[in-house]
């Protein structure tokens, strides 16, 4: 299983809350590429929830875990932002969330 991430520096105090869910049966691989020094990756399983600290302007690339994987989407972390400390209509004890995203 691929858990790699390094920590957001403590100075970046814009940092955002955010929330993604594998809606799919399938695995998939959640990666933040696009801040410089710093690496976020994560195996997300089918009606897995991930909760996780980003930057604004960061994009999650959401991509398929076949042998040779494909981008599946490129989400603005800002789209996942939660919201009032829990999403308005979040429910964490429901097995999905229809309303989880913008």
């Amino acid at each position: 299983m691929v858990q790699t991430s390094t920590s957001l520096p403590g100075d970046w105090s814009n940092r955002i809350l955010c929330y993604y869910e594998n809606a799919t049966s399938q695995v998939q691989i959640a990666r933040i590429a696009n801040i410089p020094n710093w690496l976020f990756e994560r195996v997300v399983f089918p009606r897995q929830r991930l909760l996780f600290e980003a930057l604004p302007e960061a994009l999650l690339e959401v991509r398929s875990s076949a042998a040779s994987p494909s981008l599946l989407d490129q989400i603005p972390c800002l789209r996942l932002q939660v919201r009032d400390g829990i999403r308005s209509g979040l429910n964490l004890s429901k097995p999905t969330m229809d309303s989880a995203y913008d």
